[in-house]
C-alpha cells in the first residue's frame, strides 16, 4: 500500500511539473530579414549592468565588479567616491540612474551590494550622490536591506523614476524563498517606493501595518531585474527571474502581491514541483512568462522614432540565451518574439536613450547601439 501511495504521489508531482512547463505559446525567432546594424559605443567591459545617460550625451556604465566609469566620446573615466562594494556572486555594482532634475542638482542614484549592517555577508543598498568633476560628493544610503547574508543570489536590483518623482527599486529574495517574499515585515523579494530623499511617502501601502517594511510597494517577487516606466501610461512594468521556467513580467500595482513562492509557472532547477499553484486569489498574474526561462536582464519599451516598425515594443535581454529579445505586444498580449544581437554574449541591460538609439550592455563586450538600416 506504501508504494502505491508513493507512485501516486511521483505521478502527481510529475505532471504538476509537466503542466507547469508546458512552453510559453509564443516562440522566439530569429527575424527574417536583417535590418539593422550594430556599431560598439563602449569596448572591453566585463559585466556592464547598468547604464544612464547625461544631459551632454555622455554615459554613465557600472561594472559589476565595483567600477563607475564616465564615457565621454569612447573614452572611459573611473568616478571616484564610490562606497565599497560588496562582491559576491549576483551582488556588485548594480543599476545606476538620474535625478529627473539632474541638469540642475547632479543627483545621481546607484544600487549595489553592501555589507554595513547587521550580519555577515551583504545585501542591496540604493545610494544618492552629486557628480561633481567625475567624482562622488554629499553620498547619502537611501535604503539598506537587511539582514546580511552571504548567500551569492537574488540582490536585484534595477532603479526608476516615475513621472511624480518616486523613486522605485527592486531587491530579490536573497535566496531565502520561503520566507522573505510573502513577509512585509521583512526586504527581499518586493518593490520598494520612496521619495528622491529617502523618505517614506505617506500613501505607501504598508505605512500603517505594524513591524512592516514601510518602504514597501508591492511583495511576492522571486528576482526583478528588469524595471521601466512605460512611457505612454507611466505605469512601472518589472519582469523576473524565475527557476527553471516561470520567468514573468509584472504591471506593478500598489500593494498587490505577485505571488512568488506560492504561484509559479515554474519548477525547481531539479525538475521537482515546489507548488502546485499558478494561480490563487489575491496574488496578480504576470503579463506575460516565459517556459523556458531565458533569465532576463534590463529592459525597454521602445518609443523613438529611429525604430518605427519596432514603436511599442518591448526589448528585454537574455542572459541564457544570449540575445536581446523583442517582444510585440498587441491587445494587451505579447502576439510576437523576435531574437536579435544573436551570439554577441550575455546581454544584460538595455536602455532608450534621449538621442532615441538603443543601447545594449553585454557582457564580456561593452555597450552596443542598434542602428536601423
Amino acid at each position: 500500500m506504501k508504494s502505491i501511495c508513493v507512485l501516486i504521489s511521483l505521478l502527481v508531482f510529475s505532471l504538476s511539473a509537466c503542466a507547469q512547463q508546458e512552453e510559453s505559446s509564443v516562440k522566439a525567432e530569429s527575424p527574417s530579414t536583417i535590418n539593422y546594424t550594430v556599431e560598439t559605443v563602449v569596448s572591453d567591459m566585463k559585466n556592464p549592468w547598468g547604464m544612464a545617460f547625461l544631459p551632454d550625451g555622455s554615459l554613465l556604465v557600472t561594472e559589476k565588479e565595483g567600477k563607475l566609469l564616465h564615457v565621454i566620446n569612447g573614452q572611459k573615466i573611473e568616478v571616484g567616491g564610490l562606497p565599497e562594494i560588496y562582491v559576491r556572486g549576483q551582488g556588485g555594482l548594480m543599476d545606476v540612474e538620474l535625478h529627473p532634475n539632474f541638469s540642475k542638482n547632479k543627483l545621481i542614484y546607484f544600487s549595489y551590494a553592501s555589507a554595513e549592517g547587521e550580519g555577515e555577508g551583504g545585501n542591496t543598498a540604493i545610494m544618492r550622490a552629486k557628480l561633481v568633476d567625475n567624482q562622488l560628493k554629499e553620498q547619502k544610503v537611501l535604503y539598506k536591506a537587511t539582514p546580511n547574508t552571504k548567500r551569492g543570489q537574488h540582490f536585484g536590483s534595477r532603479i526608476s523614476f516615475d513621472r511624480d518623482g518616486f523613486l522605485y527599486f527592486s531587491i530579490g529574495e536573497r535566496g531565502n524563498r520561503d520566507v522573505n517574499p510573502q513577509d512585509i515585515t521583512r526586504d527581499g523579494g518586493k518593490i520598494y517606493r520612496l521619495h528622491d530623499d529617502g523618505s517614506i511617502p505617506k500613501d505607501n501601502p504598508f505605512v500603517n501595518v505594524p513591524n512592516a517594511k514601510k518602504a514597501i510597494y508591492s511583495y511576492g517577487h522571486r528576482n526583478p531585474q528588469g524595471m521601466i516606466v512605460h512611457p505612454v501610461t507611466g505605469a512601472i512594468w518589472t519582469h523576473e527571474h524565475g527557476p527553471r521556467g516561470g520567468d514573468e513580467i509584472n504591471i506593478i500595482q500598489k500593494g498587490k502581491n505577485y505571488g512568488w513562492p506560492k504561484i509559479s509557472y515554474g519548477i525547481n532547477y531539479s525538475g521537482t514541483p515546489f507548488t502546485e499553484h499558478t494561480a490563487l486569489p489575491g496574488m496578480e498574474q504576470p503579463f506575460f512568462y516565459w517556459v523556458p526561462s531565458i533569465a532576463p536582464s534590463g529592459m525597454a519599451m521602445v518609443s523613438s522614432d529611429k525604430y518605427p516598425s519596432w514603436k511599442g515594443n518591448l526589448l528585454v535581454g537574455s542572459l541564457k540565451f544570449q540575445y536581446l529579445e523583442r517582444l510585440v505586444i498587441e491587445n494587451n498580449s505579447v502576439v510576437k518574439r523576435e531574437k536579435l544581437l544573436e551570439g554577441m554574449g550575455r546581454v544584460r541591460s538595455v536602455v532608450e536613450a534621449p538621442d532615441g538609439y538603443i543601447y545594449v550592455g553585454i557582457e564580456n563586450l561593452g555597450v552596443v547601439k542598434i542602428v536601423m538600416k
